[in-house]
């Protein structure tokens, strides 16, 4: 049967199936994108997408001028709380706002499948955003939330206000978060969107978020202009 699934997230699968698998072990240099392209038999365009998409997961770590290598596992430091970039901004006296790239509903890839505790028949919504402070860009977003818990609400619900809309209007309490943050540095899309330079600093933030229940309800990466956000932590 022929997948569904765009072709890019076929890669993805793919190689992070390998890696599991112990095809590529952690430090191990991944061969060059055009070999990959042409062992997927896709272009180096899609080959790409596949790529960063692995390394906005922490999974793959891409070195410019030396390649792209399985990362390596990070020290990890406990934050508390479930992050709301409009809560955040509001509590600084700033006036947040977003652009929606992209918003679509998919099947998920096997790492949203694992985070989110979904079937091989369930769908997701994928969204893409850039999240703004006083019209000054701050972060690039990819979020990924199971349909079936947003199928009822429109666009504009999930995009503009998406916790108030799980809490107010599904009656859903917000829990915990499991949150990871490392460095990276951005891509020449990443860079386009937030309107900064390729190679700058990059802090990558991903988030698992729960109802107060253990349900898993949103799986999110975004990654922060290093200059224009700082995370601190409470012990």
């Amino acid at each position: 049967m022929v997948s569904s699934l765009p072709v890019y997230i076929q890669i993805h699968d793919k190689i992070k199936e390998d890696i599991e698998h112990g095809v590529w072990k952690i430090g191990d240099r991944l061969p060059s994108e055009r070999e990959l392209a042409i062992h997927f038999s896709v272009s180096r365009m899609t080959l790409r997408q596949a790529i960063q998409t692995l390394a906005d997961e922490g999974i793959l770590e891409r070195k410019i001028g030396s390649g792209t290598y399985v990362a390596r596992k990070k020290v990890q430091e406990k934050m508390t709380g479930t992050t709301s970039f409009t809560d955040i901004m509001l509590s600084q006296n700033r006036v947040p706002s977003s652009r929606t790239v992209s918003y679509y509903v998919a099947k998920p890839s096997s790492s949203e499948m694992e985070k989110l505790n979904l079937k091989e028949n369930e769908q997701i919504v994928r969204m893409e955003r850039v999240r703004f402070a006083d019209d000054l860009p701050i972060c690039f977003e990819v979020a990924s939330v199971p349909y079936s818990l947003v199928d009822q609400y429109s666009k504009a619900e999930i995009t503009n206000s998406f916790y108030k809309t799980l809490e107010q209007k599904g009656g859903n309490k917000i829990g915990h978060a499991n949150q990871t943050i490392s460095a990276m540095l951005a891509s020449e899309q990443i860079a386009d969107y937030l309107k900064i330079k390729r190679g700058d600093a990059i802090l990558r933030l991903r988030q698992i978020s729960y109802f107060e229940n253990g349900t898993p309800f949103e799986y999110v990466r975004t990654q922060y202009v290093g200059n224009r956000f700082e995370f601190y932590l409470e012990k």
